[in-house]
């Protein structure tokens, strides 16, 4: 399939799947030194490939299509990750975005390590402070978090996750979704973690 088919299949899924609502949310996947990215103010429900905005890494316009505003984070993301990101999600979930509102949550560990899934397709996760959608200081804490991390969650605001296809990125949002879920139905409960040897085990027979 086509990577711009396949990205707005994807788009569509997740709309469809309540993980998107709206005209919220961004995708977008490199080829180069250029970026193919959502457009502004278009559901995902109904992005087709000649939406799609084209722009280089200074964020210059090459087609005719409004990037998302978004757009800025996006490259800041690409520049400091680097080989490890080939697509970029950008949702706003329920369960991580009401994840991101708690004023008690454990910055350095935002969530307990259940299952070996998270460990292997999110954690660590950054948690980034809130700044405006858009701004210049949202790009540059993304841009400083995705130096290491491939899992974002933004405090107020949504969730980035970044895969070298768009198939791991969205595997890795998911994962993290769905992790949060978990968190909220078990809490206030006594719950089993992985023990330290069983994150260690997990480590090393599944490294990235």
């Amino acid at each position: 399939m086509n990577p711009l088919e396949h990205l707005c299949e994807i788009a569509a899924s997740f709309h469809a799947r309540g993980l998107a609502f709206g005209s919220t949310g961004n995708l977008s996947i490199r080829e180069g030194e250029r970026v193919w990215i959502t457009p502004t103010g278009c559901s995902l429900r109904k992005v087709a490939p000649e939406m799609m905005a084209l722009i280089d890494m200074d964020g210059k316009a090459l087609n005719g299509c409004k990037a998302s505003k978004e757009y800025p984070f996006h490259l800041a993301a690409y520049r400091a990750a680097g080989e490890r990101a080939g697509a970029l999600v950008h949702l706003h979930c329920t369960y991580t975005v009401a994840l991101s509102c708690l004023a008690d949550l454990d910055e350095a560990e935002p969530l307990p390590v259940f299952t070996p899934y998270y460990l292997m397709r999110v954690a660590p996760l950054a948690v980034l402070p809130y700044f405006r959608p858009g701004s210049e200081e949202l790009a540059g804490a993304v841009g400083a978090a995705a130096v290491k991390h491939d899992a974002m969650l933004m405090r107020n605001h949504g969730v980035i996750t970044l895969g070298r296809t768009m198939d791991e990125a969205v595997d890795r949002c998911e994962e993290l979704e769905e992790t949060a879920k978990l968190w909220f139905l078990l809490r206030g409960r006594e719950v089993r973690e992985l023990s330290a040897a069983e994150r260690e085990e997990i480590g090393r027979v599944f490294k990235r």
